[in-house]
């Protein structure tokens, strides 16, 4: 049996890690599923290609947008609640350029009144996260994980109960680059960390209201671009947290370094505390979790 293909492919960037023994030696990177210029079976094929030339390659194993329509091959929802071995049981496998590929589902939920929520490739963070740190998997958790649709997930005993998704990096995206509330580069006075803090001054009042400080305090008071898309990110983040956060709240953690200390300082100052973990450890554990079920 060859090395292991554990692969998280998401909207922007497909990452291949190749595993022998618990250890990456090998790593390559691709255009997201949003991003392709070919089908997706093509640049999968392509990119195991040095691998494969160097001898037998073992499981391929994908989650992320893989399982999306439009992707490698759709895979259905999973229904919460759901525990790890509900998730990787609904696996789908597909031959692509010799090889076996088993792509992992995504999870959907509803809230109390009905509204339906995705995710796709966050399960396997969570389920990775249990896997490292086994006290995860008893007793109840909230779960964060920021990015473009940050979630925040409830987990009770190491079963996936529901979550809650927040646009948050993508309204950000939106606001800083494409609006003109924070104006480009424009020169003026703040730093981006001195904007984020003022932005999480104000996340308790009404967003829509607060967002065109961002633009006022340019005007008015001669702040800069970079500091007005510090208080976006810090008005938007800081706008998750008190909308989700109640009294003695603690959370995992679990994303980029950057990212987790903008919502790390947002979470401190909600009074909540923080249990930081690795999302690229955490989504290959969660890949090797399902690789004994999927292979």
């Amino acid at each position: 049996m060859g090395a292991a293909i554990l692969g998280d492919w998401g909207t922007t960037r497909l990452r291949l890690f190749r595993r022998v023994g618990g250890e990456t030696v090998g790593r390559i990177d691709g255009p997201g599923i949003g991003a392709l210029d070919a089908a997706a079976a093509d640049i999968l094929a392509d990119r195991l290609a040095p691998w494969r030339a160097e001898g037998e390659l073992g499981p391929v194993i994908l989650c992320g947008m893989a399982g999306a329509r439009g992707g490698l091959v759709e895979t259905t929802y999973v229904d919460c609640p759901t525990d790890a071995a509900g998730w990787r049981d609904r696996a789908v496998k597909v031959a692509v350029g010799g090889s076996e590929v088993s792509v992992l589902p995504g999870l959907r939920t509803r809230n109390a009144v009905g509204v339906p929520d995705v995710m796709r490739g966050e399960e396997t963070q969570i389920f990775g996260a249990i896997a490292l740190d086994p006290a995860l998997g008893h007793g109840r958790w909230t779960f964060v994980l920021p990015g473009t649709h940050s979630k925040w997930v409830t987990v009770d005993h190491g079963v996936i109960r529901g979550f809650r998704t927040y646009p948050t990096g993508e309204l950000f995206a939106l606001l800083a680059d494409r609006s003109t509330l924070a104006g480009g580069d424009d020169a003026g006075d703040g730093i981006m960390e001195q904007g984020f803090a003022r932005g999480l001054e104000r996340s308790g009042e009404a967003t829509l209201g607060a967002l065109f400080e961002a633009r006022a305090a340019r005007m008015v008071d001669g702040r800069s671009g970079e500091w007005a898309r510090g208080y976006l990110s810090g008005l938007l983040i800081g706008g998750e947290v008190v909308a989700e956060v109640g009294a003695d709240n603690d959370v995992v953690l679990i994303g980029d370094p950057a990212l987790a200390g903008h919502y790390t300082q947002a979470l401190a100052r909600a009074g909540c505390g923080v249990h930081v973990m690795d999302g690229d450890a955490c989504v290959l554990a969660g890949l090797e979790l399902a690789q004994g079920e999927t292979a």
